[in-house]
């Protein structure tokens, strides 16, 4: 059996050595090639892996040309990788190389894919807290198994893999991909660190992409969301509008005032407004997609 493990590196100069010493002395012995994916990193991250592929015969390489996100560079690893297993995991140190065989062993049990979970996640807030979105959302768009765990950190069988990597869309959710392609998964508990060094690369902005990836490109829930609650205002403005003709008849000395009136307007103009631009980000992403906008492009390759 081969392992291919698949690292996205992202300004990761600082731990991206010490994580592949770490996985060689882990595998020692072992049939495993490590995929090191530089999604356009503004440090020395090229520089250090490609020391790395010169001081390993089983490490490659891939330079992609800018940044185009975790999920994408994830992809072009899964492209280039050539294992029976692949073994997803974060440059950041926070994931110890051997839990993987934890991750391994359950996988022997016949599943597809294998997730890690923590007892304690030592993320910051935020990104806990933009795991919990993530993982709601999931659930409520892509019909995900309520205790299951989506984690940067898993396994996945070629079988799979070779399921995945035919989407050459430019907006990928590689947890979404696996959820479409089969439902034979488990989780098991597996230790997690406090990074060693640097910061975070988990921000807003990529929280917002990733929630609008799961929208658009993995799910027509949105829509049909959209269309209840369009109904629900009109049902609802229906309702007001009886009551007022009502209150009307009943009270003829009543003046019209012109807040409520105002407060409608403002109302459904907003829901349209979001309507429009929930149309559009469909829309928009169709474009990209059909325009041929690329998923990565690569710049050099090493190992290879």
């Amino acid at each position: 059996m081969k392992l291919s493990i698949c690292i996205p590196v992202y300004n990761g100069s600082d731990t991206i050595g010490a994580l592949v010493d770490a996985l060689q002395n882990a595998f020692a012995g072992k049939d495993i090639e490590i995929v090191m994916v530089n999604d356009g990193s503004k440090d020395n991250s090229s520089l250090v892996c490609q020391s790395l592929v010169k001081k390993y015969d089983n490490v490659r390489f891939i330079d992609l040309r800018r940044n185009y996100g975790e999920h994408n560079a994830v992809m072009c690893a899964l492209n280039y990788c050539t294992g029976d297993y692949a073994a997803i995991i974060d440059d950041d140190l926070q994931n110890p190389p051997e839990e993987i065989f934890k991750l391994l062993d359950e996988a022997q049990k016949g599943y597809d894919v294998v997730y890690a979970k923590y007892h304690k996640k030592r993320h910051s807030l935020f990104r806990n807290l933009g795991s919990k979105i993530n993982d709601m959302l999931a659930t409520w768009l892509m019909e995900k198994p309520k205790n299951l765990y989506l984690c940067s950190f898993k396994l996945i069988n070629r079988a799979v893999i070779n399921e995945i990597i035919k989407y050459k869309g430019p907006f990928p959710y590689v947890d979404g991909l696996i959820l479409r392609a089969t439902n034979s998964f488990s989780s098991v508990y597996v230790e997690h660190k406090s990074r060693e060094s640097g910061s975070s690369n988990y921000t807003l902005s990529k929280l917002i992409h990733l929630c609008l990836s799961m929208f658009v490109n993995f799910s027509i829930k949105p829509m049909r969301f959209m269309m209840g609650l369009g109904a629900f205002v009109i049902m609802f403005s229906l309702g007001l509008a009886i009551y007022f003709i009502i209150d009307k008849i009943l009270h003829p000395d009543i003046s019209s005032g012109w807040t409520s009136l105002v407060v409608i307007i403002i109302f459904l103009g907003g829901l349209q407004t979001m309507f429009m631009g929930l149309i559009g980000e469909y829309i928009g992403k169709n474009y990209l997609d059909q325009n041929g906008t690329p998923q990565f492009t690569v710049k050099n390759t090493y190992g290879i």
